[in-house]
């Protein structure tokens, strides 16, 4: 009997930079941008880091395949002893999207926050992203905050 190969999350290591490379320009599409080569060697660079407060990262493989990534990061805040968790960036292959792969990432960030000691975890996301929405909406509970941004100069 066959069927579908179980998913594997693990941090994203050097050796996954043209994989990584190639989910992030597709979360870029997905956001209608692009970023110079130096931004995006530079967030490499920020996820291969081992400084604790500097962003990490994970993929979700299947089978050999990289589905997926999430990035986050640890940070204080003012209103807590201890540290919340931001998760960044999600993203799953559009041909991936329906299997789990976003859930269990997002799993995977609250098993990181879990581990340490971060029980806050929170993100954001773009009115116009139904789709995910709809998973966020079962793994989060949605607030009611306004997000500014200084204008630009």
């Amino acid at each position: 009997m066959t069927g579908i190969q179980p998913l594997s999350i693990r941090p994203i290591g050097a050796e996954d930079y043209s994989v990584w490379r190639a989910l992030w320009a597709g979360y870029l599409a997905y956001y209608e941008t692009s970023l110079p080569d130096t931004v995006i060697d530079t967030a490499f660079e920020r996820l291969m880091s081992d400084e604790p407060t500097t962003f990490q990262g994970r993929l979700a493989l299947r089978d050999g395949q990289a589905l997926g990534l999430v990035h986050y990061v640890f940070h204080p805040h003012m209103w807590r002893v201890e540290p919340v968790c931001y998760l960044q960036d999600l993203f799953t292959l559009p041909e991936a999207r329906g299997q789990g792969v976003a859930r269990a990432l997002v799993q995977s960030v609250y098993d990181a926050a879990d581990a340490a000691g971060a029980p806050r975890v929170y993100w954001l996301t773009q009115e116009f992203n139904y789709k995910g929405r709809m998973l966020y909406d079962q793994v989060g509970t949605k607030t009611p905050f306004i997000r500014y941004d200084r204008p630009p100069k």
